[in-house]
């Protein structure tokens, strides 16, 4: 299955690690130099130029050690409820 995490990009659910909210996740300084280092690496990814509200952490291709993420301007919660 997919999750569909807005403009017409979508996921494979099982290469999903997490799904968090910008707003509380953002506020540690760990998960803010982990984006920020993610970014000078280019495994970041934005769906769309609108702010986003939450970001998921996910796999490329069958191996876990490739992660990226991926900023969705749909809120965590609509994202989990998508899942389910």
């Amino acid at each position: 299955m997919y999750l569909n995490i807005g403009k017409n990009k979508s996921l494979r659910e099982r290469s999903v690690i997490g799904i968090f909210d910008m707003d509380n996740a953002t506020v540690s300084q760990i998960t803010r130099s982990y984006l920020t280092s993610a970014q000078r690496e280019g495994r970041l990814e934005s769906c769309g130029l609108e702010l986003p509200k939450s970001f998921i952490l996910c796999f490329e291709g069958d191996d876990p050690k490739n992660t990226r993420v991926c900023f969705s301007k749909l809120s965590a919660a609509s994202l989990l409820g998508r899942l389910e």
